[in-house]
């Protein structure tokens, strides 16, 4: 059975999602249509996370911790050159790491890190825009990271944890050759999407000259105007499935897609003030990152 090739793994709120559909939209790369299956993360183990709305979300209800469910995931693969998946866990669980060298030891890495405080943030506005975060303050929801751990919330809240990028790194460049790694910064995203994409392609040995389509980025963190609206358009009711029938899905998705999008809203800014009192956490963090992966990363640390 097929494995993949080459793997994304985080991190989660850094340009996954976008990166993901571009390297989906390449001829000779097969992506899996499940983006996040986390077999690496949960093998044996199928999550049951009880946090506010984990019943429903993606990491109790898409993970396939199995090996034979996760290697059907490839089953279609026809001529494509890389065949991948991007799960953000495996760089924040502690066992992907040891479980990807284990079944794929030749696999090709992509890590895409994004600053540590502006990562938490963007996870907690995404968290509020699902309806799932209580609470209206990011500081404070920063802080009962401990307590949500141990009432077994998902991962997704571990606002500070995730952020340590330096060391979940460094359990991948104990176990692979360097030259299987690549790791990227979110502003490279930002500032440059189609040279970074071009790099990626090239890393997986497709064709660069091939241009996806960079005029959306995808799983924007923003909160809905209305959650009532956004609830309709985004959850399974009886209005939808009658409506269903009677209009197109090439009608129908565009213009659901374009009410989602309108209904949505960028939250408030972090606070400067608030950014440069949590950074220190990340200090010593940050330094030993920037020694691994051998890039400056002051600007992070102002």
């Amino acid at each position: 059975m097929t494995m993949p090739n080459f793997l994304l793994i985080g991190a989660a709120k850094s340009g996954t999602s976008s990166v993901y559909r571009y390297l989906y939209e390449h001829p000779e790369i097969y992506m899996s249509k499940n983006k996040e299956p986390n077999f690496f993360a949960y093998e044996g183990w199928q999550p049951d996370f009880c946090g506010p709305g984990d019943a429903e979300a993606t990491t109790n209800v898409k993970t396939v911790p199995y090996l034979k469910e996760y290697q059907a995931l490839f089953k279609n693969i026809k001529d494509e050159k890389s065949i991948g998946e991007a799960s953000t866990f495996y760089l924040y669980i502690p066992e992907a790491a040891a479980r990807i060298r284990h079944y794929i030891p030749e696999v090709k890495l992509i890590a895409i890190l994004r600053h540590p405080v502006d990562r938490a943030y963007s996870f907690y506005s995404h968290l509020r825009r699902d309806g799932r975060e209580p609470l209206k303050d990011f500081h404070q929801a920063f802080k009962e990271e401990e307590q949500r751990r141990k009432k077994h919330w998902s991962p997704v809240w571990r606002y500070q944890d995730f952020g340590f990028y330096g060391l979940q790194l460094q359990r991948y460049f104990e176990r692979f050759d360097p030259k299987q790694i690549k790791v990227y910064l979110y502003e490279d995203l930002q500032k440059d999407a189609q040279n970074m994409i071009k790099d990626i392609f090239q890393f997986l040995e497709v064709d660069d000259t091939f241009t996806p389509n960079f005029s959306v980025r995808y799983n924007k963190s923003e909160v809905p105007k209305n959650r009532i609206l956004h609830s309709f358009i985004s959850n399974q009711n009886i209005v939808k499935s009658l409506i269903r029938p009677l209009i197109p899905a090439k009608i129908r998705q565009p213009m659901a897609a374009k009410a989602y999008r309108k209904n949505l809203a960028r939250l408030k800014p972090l606070s400067p003030e608030l950014r440069q009192e949590l950074i220190p956490i990340f200090q010593a963090d940050i330094l030993k990152l920037q020694d691994l992966i051998g890039r400056d990363l002051s600007h992070w640390l102002v």
